[in-house]
This record gives structure tokens, C-alpha cells and sequence, in this order.
């Protein structure tokens, strides 16, 4: 693990590890988000330090594939058929006591994640890989804005869990109809703006323009589709003047389906 600075962000690598996990339980959080809880001994030495951490899902479509997992041949040299679909997930929840780790899939219809976590069941297992690193981000900020879609919420809702009660937090979060609206805890003041795809209108990046951001010094996080993420990075710094060194934008998926969390 990289030493550094506490008080500003900063990186910290972990050593790479590949863990076989146990599917212990399964619930339906909403129609279309599914949490699924990993278990077993392998999970011990689990670390991940930010929020929006991400580890390596394989999803194996061959029985070759399964055998290179089974007997963890599988590395970064090895090419083709041998290397398994993978996806990057966040982890919503470790409890390194209990052996336990929750991840959130959002049961979108296709992908091999999504087809895997429909079908999931206890007794099942999964390979996972990582954290690689974390992006820690420590709570040096007076209010956070935290915009993204239903693949973020599991980074969102794991950011508002750690705040401390004296912060501030606007959340924008774009899902599909008002049934897929989840609870959101936090001991820090937090306003949340649901968008709805399903209703005429609503829209993430207009919805974000309109904004009235919270005071104080502002950390904001942005994570949906690749090029709506660019998009609402561009207005948080044109048309809101934030700091740039204080905005993350990423994609969590692209448009024409190469990628999904």
C-alpha cells in the first residue's frame, strides 16, 4: 500500500488478488436492481478504501473459460477464447468479520453480468479480482454533489453512509420510473433530486443546469453513460464554475452497450 497525504485525494494501490466467493444471499432491491452477497474465507485481506472502488467480475461463457478460473491460470498474458467476459462493479458493502461482500446489479435484460445476476442463486459461486487501487477521498469539503444513474447509486449510496453529520450533500440521480427510487442513509443534511426517464420532460443534464448548489468549499462525483458524463462535467465547470480539481467525471457504460457496471 502507497503512504500518502491524508488530507487530499490521492491513490492507494493494493495487491491484485483473484477470490472464488460463495453467492450466499439474493435480494431484489428494486424491479430492476439486484443485490447479490458474496461470501466465503478467500474474502479475507478484502481492502477498499474509496466509495466508488470498482472490482473484476468474470462471467465465464465457456468451459474452457471456467477452467482457467477454477484453476486461477487466468492472467493479464493470456489471450482469446481463454480470458472471460469481465465487468467492473462497485463494492457496496465488506464486512471483513462476517466474510461478506455486497454488489449491486442493475438487471438491465443483456450483458453477461446482468444475465448472470437474474439467475443467481445461493450455492452459486463467482471469481472476482481487485480492488486494484482506491481513489480515497478524504472529507476535507464543507458539501459534495454526487450525480449519476443506477449504476452509480451503489458508489452513491456508500459515499453518504461514510459522511459525517456537519456536510451537506446534493444527489441528482437519473433511473428509470419512480419504483426504482431507493433509500438513501447518510447522518450528513442530504437533498435528492429523483429524474425519471419514463416522464416527459425530465432530463439529467437540463436537471443539472437548473441546480442550486450547496455552499462552501464542493467536491462533486459523476458517474453514467461515457458521453453524458462529459456532457455534465462541461456544465458543472462552464456554467457553475467549480473547480476543476474538484470534479470526478467518469463512464460507468457506453451507449452502444462495450461496456456496464
Amino acid at each position: 500500500m502507497n503512504a500518502a497525504n491524508p488530507q487530499t485525494i490521492h491513490r492507494v494501490m493494493h495487491e491484485i488478488k483473484r477470490r472464488k466467493l460463495e453467492v450466499l444471499r439474493v435480494v431484489d432491491l428494486t424491479p430492476r436492481m439486484r443485490r447479490i452477497t458474496l461470501g466465503g474465507p478467500e474474502l479475507a485481506g478484502f481492502i477498499s478504501l474509496g466509495s466508488d472502488d470498482h472490482v473484476k467480475l468474470f462471467f465465464p461463457q465457456t468451459a474452457e473459460e471456467q477452467s482457467a478460473l477454477e484453476n486461477m491460470q487466468l492472467s493479464a498474458g493470456l489471450k482469446g477464447s481463454v480470458m472471460p467476459p469481465m465487468r467492473d462493479y462497485t463494492p457496496r458493502r465488506y464486512d471483513l468479520n462476517t466474510f461478506e461482500l455486497d454488489i449491486d446489479f442493475v438487471l438491465h435484460g443483456d450483458g453477461p453480468a446482468a444475465t448472470w445476476a437474474a439467475q443467481a442463486q445461493p450455492g452459486q459461486y463467482l471469481h472476482i479480482g481487485g480492488p486494484r487501487g482506491s481513489m480515497v477521498v478524504p472529507d476535507i469539503f464543507d458539501s459534495y454533489l454526487l450525480i449519476g444513474d443506477e449504476t452509480a447509486l451503489p458508489a452513491i449510496a456508500r459515499r453518504l453512509e461514510e459522511l459525517p453529520g456537519n456536510r451537506r450533500v446534493l444527489v441528482v440521480v437519473e433511473v428509470e420510473n419512480a419504483q426504482e427510487e431507493q433509500p438513501l442513509h447518510s447522518a450528513a443534511s442530504v437533498d435528492v433530486i429523483w429524474v425519471h426517464r419514463d416522464l416527459p420532460g425530465e432530463d439529467l443534464l437540463r436537471t443539472v443546469e437548473a441546480l442550486s448548489l450547496p455552499e462552501g468549499e464542493l467536491y462533486a462525483w459523476v458517474a453514467t453513460e461515457s458521453a453524458l458524463s462529459r456532457k455534465v462535467r462541461r456544465v458543472l465547470l462552464d456554467t457553475h464554475g467549480l473547480n476543476e480539481e474538484f470534479v470526478k467525471a467518469v463512464g460507468y457504460w457506453r451507449q452502444d452497450g462495450s461496456a456496464e457496471e
